[in-house]
């Protein structure tokens, strides 16, 4: 069985993660996805979903197999548990796959990394929709 791991935040569900996913789950057999936790969120806004909310909605979807949330304090810890063949990360991750790659040889983990292209639609960011909630949804003077 092949298993892929697909790692995220998943603020504000939207297409582009769902082609994210989809994508993911084609690389291989089974489909386990980590849901970034609140206090592990560091490299953008902090979400405005609350993580168990957001581990239910993408546990909901139908390319994923399995969803559990990020370790608190080790991110590789699950990884080391799925033991996956595939990590695969999006577009806009942070992420160096060569980085990424050399810290899971580390960790005795011999994963592929693999970066899933981009999505084009006129909504496909979780900050495309704050910033377009702010613009047409004016908040009233009190």
């Amino acid at each position: 069985m092949k298993r892929v791991v697909a790692t995220g935040t998943f603020d504000i569900l939207h297409p582009g993660h769902l082609y994210y996913l989809e994508e993911s789950r084609k690389l291989g057999d089974e489909l386990h996805v980590i849901v970034a936790r609140d206090g592990n969120v560091r490299h953008k806004p902090k979400p405005i979903v609350p993580e168990e909310q957001r581990l239910q909605m993408i546990a909901a979807l139908k390319p994923v197999d399995h969803a559990r949330l990020g370790d608190p304090h080790d991110m590789f810890l699950p990884i080391e548990e799925i033991d996956p063949a595939i990590i695969t990360l999006g577009f806009n991750q942070h992420f160096s796959e060569e980085k990424l790659a050399e810290a899971l040889r580390a960790r005795g983990l011999n994963a592929e990394v693999v970066r899933i292209p981009g999505y084009r639609n006129a909504l496909a960011s979780s900050s495309q929709i704050v910033d377009r909630i702010l613009k047409t949804r004016p908040i009233p003077d009190r």
